[in-house]
C-alpha cells in the first residue's frame, strides 16, 4: 500500500489539503485534513510526502500519433509512453494512420498487442475508417476500443475519407465515439494551385493556414456537425483551430449530455502565425496555426465549455524533415511531455484555473469517451495520479527532451512547473525524471 500526504488535491472543481491512500491499482481511501482520520500503522505502508505540491489525475490524452508499426524512425510506443509519463498523461488514445494502417479489426488488436508489451502508460487505439471499409467497422466492440477515426481532410496520406455515402453510412451506422479531423480537401486543393502558381514549390510557411484555411475547416466541421445531428451521432471534433467554427458548438448542456463534442490542441492554444517567422515548419500543423484572433476565441470557447478537452495530436517527425522546404516539411510536432506544463504556464499568467485544467485534460476526456474509472480522484478508480510543483522551474533543452525524434518546439523555454511524480495503476512510473520502466500501462475499457 501507498500513501500520498499533504497533498493540495485537485479534483472535481475543488482544491483541498489532504491525502490519498493506494491499495495495489486503485485509490482505497481520500482522507480531507477538515477529518478526523485513524493514522494507520503498517511496515509495508509506502508514504510519499507530497507537501507543497499539487496531487491531480493523470491526464488522458485523447489524440497522439506514437507512430508504431512502421514509422518507428520517428517514434514508437516505449519512447512516447515515456514522454507521456513525464509529462503526467497516463493513458493515451492513439491514431490509426501507422504502417499498416489500423482499419482491420486483425491491424488494430496487433497494436493492442505492442502496447501492452511496451507501453508505460495506458491506451487505446483508434479504428481508422475509409471509403470501404463500413463493415469491418461495424464490428469494432464499443467497450474495447475508444472510437472511429475519420479523416475528413487529406492529412495522412489516403485515408481520406471522401464519398459522401460513406459518411452518411458511418455517421447513421456506427456504434462508437466518430472522432473527425476536419478540413475541406476541396479548399484546401484550390488553394495550393493558387499559392504555388505564385511561389513554385517554395511557399513561404507564413501561407500555411492561408492554404489550409478557415473557410475549409469551417465548412468541413459544419457538414460533420449536420450529419450527426441528422444522424444523432457521437461525434467528437478533433482539434478545432478556428474562431468561426466556435459558433457551430453549444455549452448550454452538461458534458455528460453532449451528443456532439469538441477538442483543442495546446499547439493552437500557445501559437500563433506570428510565431512561424522564428519556428518556420517547426510549428506546422493540420489544422493549421492561426491568427491571435482565432488563438484568443479558442481560449475562451475552452472557458465558456464551447470546447470540451484539451489534447495534443502529438504527432513527432525527424528534424531533417521538418527543415524542408513548405511542401516536403511533413506537418505536426512532438507535445506529450511539455502539454500539461503549457497549460500550467497560463495557470501562472492567472489565464486559467488549476481546477479548469484538470477539468478539460483529466475529467472531461474521461466522460466524453466514458472511460471506466479514470479521470478523477475517486474511491474505487485507478490510481492514475500526478504529482506537481507549480515553483519548480525548468528549461527545455536537449538533454530532457525524452521524443524519440529529439527535438521540441519549446525548446530553450522555462517552464515555471514541473511534473515530479506519476502514477499508472498505483505504481509509481515516474519519479524525479528516473522511471521504473518495468511497469506497464492497461488497455482502456469503456463504459458503454
Amino acid at each position: 500500500m501507498k500513501k500520498i500526504i499533504n497533498a493540495r488535491i485537485v479534483n472535481e472543481g475543488k482544491t483541498f489539503l489532504g491525502d490519498v491512500l493506494i491499495d495495489g491499482e486503485n485509490i482505497s481511501k481520500i482522507i480531507s485534513r477538515n477529518e478526523i482520520t485513524k493514522i494507520i500503522e503498517d511496515k509495508d505502508l509506502e508514504i510519499i510526502d507530497a507537501k507543497g505540491k499539487l496531487l491531480i489525475p493523470g491526464v488522458i490524452d485523447d489524440q497522439v500519433h506514437f507512430r508504431e508499426p512502421g514509422l518507428t524512425n520517428k517514434a514508437d510506443i516505449y519512447s512516447e509512453s515515456k514522454a507521456a509519463v513525464a509529462g503526467g498523461i497516463t493513458s493515451f488514445m492513439e491514431m490509426p494512420n501507422t504502417i499498416p494502417q489500423s482499419t482491420t479489426i486483425e491491424n488494430l488488436e496487433a497494436k493492442f498487442k505492442l502496447a501492452s508489451e511496451k507501453s508505460l502508460a495506458n491506451y487505446s487505439f483508434y479504428f481508422g475508417a475509409t471509403n470501404d471499409n463500413i463493415d469491418e467497422l461495424l464490428k469494432v466492440d464499443p467497450k474495447n476500443v475508444c472510437g472511429i477515426k475519420v479523416f475528413m481532410g487529406a492529412s495522412t496520406g489516403n485515408m481520406l475519407v471522401d464519398n459522401p455515402k460513406t459518411l452518411e453510412n458511418i455517421f447513421s451506422k456506427s456504434k462508437l465515439l466518430v472522432a473527425i479531423h476536419s478540413e475541406k480537401e476541396e479548399i484546401i486543393q484550390k488553394n495550393i494551385i493558387k499559392f504555388k502558381e505564385k511561389y513554385g514549390e517554395d511557399v513561404p510557411i507564413k501561407y500555411h493556414p492561408e492554404i489550409r484555411s478557415v473557410e475549409a475547416c469551417y465548412k468541413s466541421t459544419e457538414l460533420a456537425v449536420r450529419l450527426a445531428k441528422k444522424f444523432e451521432t457521437r461525434l467528437h471534433v478533433l482539434h478545432l483551430s478556428t474562431a468561426k467554427e466556435m459558433e457551430l458548438f453549444d455549452n448550454s448542456i452538461p458534458l455528460k449530455d453532449k451528443k456532439i463534442t469538441a477538442e483543442v490542441c495546446v499547439h493552437h492554444l500557445w501559437f500563433d502565425n506570428n510565431d512561424y517567422e522564428k519556428l518556420g515548419t517547426l510549428i506546422k500543423w493540420n489544422p493549421a496555426i492561426k491568427s491571435p484572433k482565432d488563438k484568443n476565441a479558442l481560449f475562451d470557447a475552452l472557458l465558456n465549455n464551447k470546447l470540451d478537452v484539451v489534447a495534443t495530436d502529438h504527432a513527432p517527425h525527424l528534424l531533417e524533415e521538418k527543415k524542408q522546404t513548405y511542401f516536403k516539411a511533413p506537418s505536426g510536432g512532438p507535445l506529450v511531455q511539455h502539454s500539461l506544463p503549457v497549460m500550467l504556464e497560463f495557470y501562472h499568467d492567472k489565464k486559467i484555473t488549476i481546477e479548469k485544467i484538470v477539468e478539460k485534460m483529466c475529467h472531461a476526456p474521461s466522460v466524453c469517451f466514458n472511460v471506466e474509472k479514470r479521470g478523477f480522484i475517486r474511491e474505487g478508480y485507478k490510481a492514475d495520479l500526478v504529482l506537481v510543483d507549480t515553483n519548480n522551474s525548468w528549461r527545455v533543452n536537449k538533454s530532457n527532451i525524452l521524443y524519440k525524434c529529439g527535438w521540441s518546439p519549446f525548446e530553450n523555454y522555462l517552464f515555471r512547473s514541473k511534473i515530479t511524480h506519476t502514477f499508472v495503476n498505483g505504481k509509481l512510473v515516474f519519479i524525479e525524471d528516473s522511471f521504473n520502466e518495468n511497469v506497464k500501462g492497461q488497455r482502456l475499457k469503456f463504459d458503454r
